[in-house]
């Protein structure tokens, strides 16, 4: 039984050797949606986003929420007795060590999620995760083969943003300013996918930069 187990485990690690992880990061307005849809249809991505894996842990009977109301007060739920996104927000925003707290409880196990995810997406069979994140150059980057950055110029963004989800200019600013600059991104990431002009061009560059 010891070497069908140990069988079994080389097996593992050969397929999870075999799986590429690309991690795909950006600024607000960037397109990152477009090309990560483009990934999934064409290349056969598993997608996973880090917000979305984040949201779920901190849902009503999760560890991840338990510990959030022990360490922030029950004044952050709802009347459901569901997190008040608002309220929490209210309380770290306004305080960076509050903030410092709250990812130290989110985002070790988001890492994990996902870690576990990549595992098992491996055992089936696949050959390419994606994991997406605006904070991946901070958070997560150990999971990755490779990171890139989608870029597109500030004022593509922009525009973006107001037709797409109706922002204000001020709202936009505010935003872009909580995320990491461009040099931030560019230092961290090995590929710079250009995401400013037609996508028929990201696609062209997509293409070149991965190799599977």
């Amino acid at each position: 039984m010891r070497q069908n187990s140990e069988f079994m485990q080389t097996e593992a690690e050969e397929r999870l050797m075999e799986m590429k992880v690309i991690g795909i990061t950006g600024g607000v307005g960037s397109g990152k949606s477009r090309v990560l849809a483009y990934l999934e249809d064409v290349y056969g991505a598993v997608i996973c986003q880090m917000d979305e894996t984040a949201r779920a842990l901190q849902e009503k009977g999760t560890r991840c929420f338990d510990r959030i109301v022990e360490s922030f007060g029950t004044g952050i739920l709802d009347r459901q007795g569901e997190l008040d996104r608002a309220a929490l927000g209210s309380i770290v925003f306004a305080n960076e060590e509050k903030m410092r707290q709250l990812n130290g409880i989110v985002h070790p196990e988001v890492i994990r999620e996902v870690e576990r995810d990549i595992r098992s997406n491996a055992e089936k069979g696949k050959r390419l995760y994606v994991v997406e994140a605006a904070l991946l150059p901070d958070v997560g980057k150990e999971l990755c083969d490779e990171l890139w950055y989608i870029y597109a110029d500030e004022n593509v963004r922009r525009e973006r943003l107001k037709a797409s989800r109706g922002y204000t200019d001020d709202r936009i600013s505010q935003m872009i300013k909580s995320q990491p600059g461009e040099e931030r991104f560019r230092s961290a990431c090995s590929v710079v996918i250009d995401n400013s002009g037609d996508f028929e061009n990201t696609k062209k560059q997509i293409g070149d930069n991965l190799q599977l």
